[in-house]
């Protein structure tokens, strides 16, 4: 069993209120463990069990690994424990259970020595051993124990540590039914009488030599194939003194994994060991313990009990008895005793009270030295708290304040994360859903079209999309008229919604949408009956529990207020609709009435229909194949990176070469020149002694400077030479190392696409935020997601939400930082400020000198602020140029909008 602190964990039994309420009501829901078996009544028990177990708290006890969750443990006790099993030998299983069952012995070492000294030398039937066979080890299978004559005066003359073939006499015939090893086997036996009774020496063992052969002999090398033969399937008998067992199958450190593994004992005073109940009945060992047995047991128990109490009233005195009337003189000297005995507790009292000072006050020191230790950054970010000198410095302390009001439907923050779902489902599965790329304003404008005149083709074109999807999704028909009449079953019998009846809407539905399955919605017809054919959708794939606004919704799509009887002063073919009335008494078709929808209907209409279509055959086959796109990019990625080490080695090396060496010269002049000009004057100084040869110096003069013209000639065609050839080398070297710059940029780019081209994949997979920071708000970056891109053709900046958007810490995120020690709603309020954001809500950065703020207000020293900034850096090349892009947008549309309302 795995334990945790040093202590075995308890597996959970369900309560008797839970039992009671099992046996009354057979049907009722629990939540159910499968690991462990255990059973809870609510989802909070079982996620509490089951963060308990995924801790990182654990140990195995039979390999002490720590560090692994329950399941890690538990996986490892019983990989380890089959190991063991599969070692341990299997006839000597039974023998070994029987000895220690009801063994009262205090520590488990201790009945492993004693099982050990008891078996060492003790051998069963089918055992596999190894046999000393003239100084060489063979392996066999013990096939009979023959037990000792019970003549004591019976000696063994047979040569110990050999083995001898059929020459032993048998001490007891094959067919005689003699329990072997009784005596020694029984631990109540001490161990001299056991010997005396049952001595191994004089057991004899038939024993078989196996095929496989192993060699054990250290000095005298291995076999050979001819001894191998010569012994291989003979029978010989032999004795323990010259058989012994593998290491690897029988040792103390085996020994005491196997006991530990098959027994228990309870936590009472000298509790016997007993063998778990399945093993037992596995191999037979009695569960009952016999009545011998118990009484001896219960004396081992009475006697411990008794000298733990003698030990105590030692220590603390006998139990106070009713005293006889003492004397005066006794009375007098029983004071003085107290008086003493009082005197002395109070002075032990005053020096426990200063061991406890001295210990607090030392303690106290090694917490103060403990706080003064040096912190190893990164670490958590609630530990990272900003000192006063960097707050002179002028680090930032507050948070830039994100806005909430710039956000698209703001107002509502559940509106918001639908609208925010519906518009990241619809670009990032673009491509299976054949819809073009738009961006998050374009999505919001489009929500907010309400000109019944000119209606918008991008809704159009989405719900036309969505429908067509929808048709492949199963779907039960009608399931939205059943789940109007199950809730009208709940209502009035007369209630109403905008003056509508829930049998006046289901009439109404019956007649609308009744093909939508099947409706035609071309492009050139401009997706012509796509309000009806969306009715129909949602008839037969939305309910009361998948879609809460439903009944709403279709009210307002199928009727319409009554007529206004006075005319209206404006024309309202080119008016904006106002807002839906109250009272919607009229049947109306939902092309006329889709244009009156309020945001909120329409938003909630399309994140039902996304959420619909996330398991549709054409999104899971989009998935699939972004996953084997994924891979491929991790492999090109893995080869473009070797070849790009390739490169730079190279590149190292042409940068790193060593120049041509030349011999130095003087004047362009070598050494030969110089050599060849000293050899040439020793004669002309030995000849201007002598006045008889001064024809022959003049003739030697000449022919030296004639050598020393061709020397120097000589000299400078070689350093010229030399030079072309350096020359031409550097300019080799040069362009060789041009080509390969030039290759690593095309690596460089091609890694920047792959990267760009991961987050496009990952993104059609699942939706990640940036990071969180150090209040656990979580970053969110969707541009370059899914079908959209980073960079158009030419390398066009894009975008698609253009900003940078912040969600509040979830609750249970908040929850973790409020059982933290000091006051995190106090640091909130000073670093963040305005822009603290409740759980579940949002904020936005729109403009690049609020995320620059940001940026600069985080502490690379924490953790996760670390990875955030590390993983906006990464990107900032794209996130700023995008966010200007969005801005430049918006200012030429509102210019734009302002020159037509000054023409107009």
């Amino acid at each position: 069993m795995p334990t945790c602190r040093r202590k075995r964990v308890v597996l959970t039994e369900p309560s008797q209120a839970l039992l009671q309420a099992a046996k009354s009501n057979s049907d009722k829901d629990v939540y159910y463990l499968q690991q462990t078996g255990e059973i809870f009544e609510t989802y909070e028990a079982y996620a509490a069990r089951m963060s308990f177990y995924r801790l990182k708290q654990f140990q195995c006890e039979v390999t002490g690994k720590s560090g692994l969750d329950y399941f890690q443990a538990l996986e490892s006790e019983q990989q380890e424990a089959q190991t063991m099993h599969s070692r341990f030998p299997e006839p000597l299983k039974p023998a070994v259970l029987k000895a220690v069952q009801w063994q009262v012995v205090g520590r488990l070492d201790h009945l492993v020595e004693a099982v050990f000294d008891r078996f060492k030398d003790r051998y069963f039937p089918d055992e596999k051993v190894f046999v000393d066979v003239q100084g060489d080890k063979f392996y066999a299978r013990v096939l009979q124990v023959y037990p000792p004559r019970h003549d004591p005066d019976s000696t063994d003359d047979t040569p110990e540590n050999q083995a001898s073939s059929s020459t032993l006499p048998l001490p007891a015939t094959p067919d005689e039914k003699v329990q072997i090893h009784k005596i020694g086997g029984d631990l109540k036996i001490p161990a001299k009488e056991s010997v005396a009774r049952d001595d191994p020496l004089r057991y004899s063992y038939k024993v078989q030599i196996l095929d496989e052969q192993h060699d054990r002999s250290h000095e005298k090398g291995k076999l050979s194939l001819k001894e191998k033969v010569k012994w291989s399937g003979s029978l010989m008998d032999v004795q323990c003194t010259a058989m012994s067992r593998d290491r690897l199958a029988f040792s103390k450190s085996i020994l005491r994994r196997f006991i530990r593994d098959c027994v228990d004992r309870d936590a009472a005073v000298a509790s016997p060991w007993t063998v778990k109940e399945p093993v037992a009945k596995h191999y037979g060992v009695d569960c009952v313990m016999p009545e011998e047995t118990r009484k001896g047991v219960e004396n081992i128990k009475r006697g411990e009990i008794d000298k733990r109490k003698k030990a105590w009233e030692d220590k603390e005195g006998p139990p106070h008895k009713k005293q006889k009337k003492l004397t005066a003189a006794q009375e007098e000297r029983a004071k003085v005793l107290a008086a003493a005995a009082a005197e002395k507790r109070e002075r032990e009292a005053r020096e426990k009270a200063e061991k406890m000072k001295a210990k607090e006050e030392t303690d106290r020191l090694a917490a103060d030295k403990k706080k003064k230790k040096p912190i190893r950054y990164p670490t958590e970010d609630l530990d990272v708290r900003l000192a006063e000198k960097e707050k002179k410095a002028g680090i930032r302390v507050l948070k830039p304040l994100p806005s909430r009001t710039l956000l698209p439907f703001g107002e509502d923050q559940s509106t918001f994360e639908s609208f925010l779902m519906a518009w990241n489902f619809l670009v990032v599965y673009g491509q299976p859903l054949h819809l073009s790329s738009f961006t998050m304003d374009e999505f919001e404008h489009a929500i907010r079209h309400t000109v019944i005149d000119t209606p918008c083709v991008m809704l159009a074109e989405i719900h036309s999309t969505l429908i067509y999807n929808l048709r492949t999704v199963p779907f039960t028909r009608h399931s939205a008229v059943l789940s109007l009449l199950r809730l009208k079953d709940t209502l009035e019998a007369d209630h109403e919604l905008f003056g509508v009846t829930i049998d006046d809407l289901t009439i109404a539905m019956t007649e609308v949408g009744n093909n939508w399955e099947r409706v035609p919605l071309r492009h050139v017809d401009m997706r012509e009956g796509w309000e009806d054919a969306l009715v129909g959708c949602l008839k037969d794939h939305a309910t009361m529990d998948n879609m809460p606004r439903l009944r709403e919704v279709l009210t307002r799509l199928l009727f319409a207020p009554e007529p206004n009887p006075e005319p209206s002063t404006s024309s309202s073919s080119s008016r904006v609709s106002s807002a839906a009335p109250q009272i919607l008494s009229v049947p109306s078709a939902p092309s006329e009435r889709y244009q009156t929808l309020p945001p909120e209907d329409r938003i909630a209409i399309l994140a039902f229909m996304c959420n619909l279509a996330v398991t549709s055959k054409a999104i899971h086959a989009h998935m699939e194949s972004c996953e084997e796109q994924l891979t491929a990019l991790r492999k090109e990625k893995i080869e473009i990176n070797r070849t790009k080490k390739q490169y730079a080695e190279e590149m190292s090396s042409l940068s790193g070469e060593p120049e041509i060496k030349q011999e130095p010269a003087t004047n362009g002049v070598d050494e030969t020149a110089h050599d060849l000009s000293d050899l040439s004057d020793a004669p002309s100084e030995d000849g201007s002694e002598t006045a008889s040869a001064t024809s022959g110096r003049q003739k030697s003069s000449a022919r030296q400077k004639d050598l020393r013209h061709k020397a120097h000639a000589q000299a400078h065609a070689k350093q010229r030479e030399i030079a072309r050839a350096k020359s031409a080398a550097e300019k080799q070297a040069q362009a060789e190392y041009r080509r390969l710059d030039e290759e690593v940029n095309k690596i460089e780019r091609r890694l920047e696409g792959i990267e760009r081209e991961f987050r496009k994949l990952l993104g059609a997979i699942r939706v990640k935020p940036m990071g969180k920071d150090r209040f656990h708000n979580r970053i969110w970056w969707f541009d370059g997601l899914g079908s959209t891109s980073l960079l158009g053709s030419g390398g066009v900046v894009q975008y698609g939400a253009g900003r940078i958007l912040i969600q509040g810490p979830t609750q249970m995120d908040l929850e973790f930082m409020m059982k933290r020690e000091d006051d995190i709603e106090a640091r909130r309020q000073e670093e963040e400020g305005e822009g603290m954001l409740a759980p579940g809500e949002w904020a936005v950065y729109t403009e690049t000198e609020e995320v620059d703020e940001f940026l600069a207000w985080l502490n690379t020293k924490g953790v996760r602020e670390l990875a955030l900034k590390n993983v906006m850096a990464k990107w900032w090349n794209h996130i700023v140029p995008g966010m200007r892009k969005r801005i430049s947008v918006c200012l030429a549309l509102l210019v734009t909008f302002h020159r037509k309302l000054t023409l107009s």
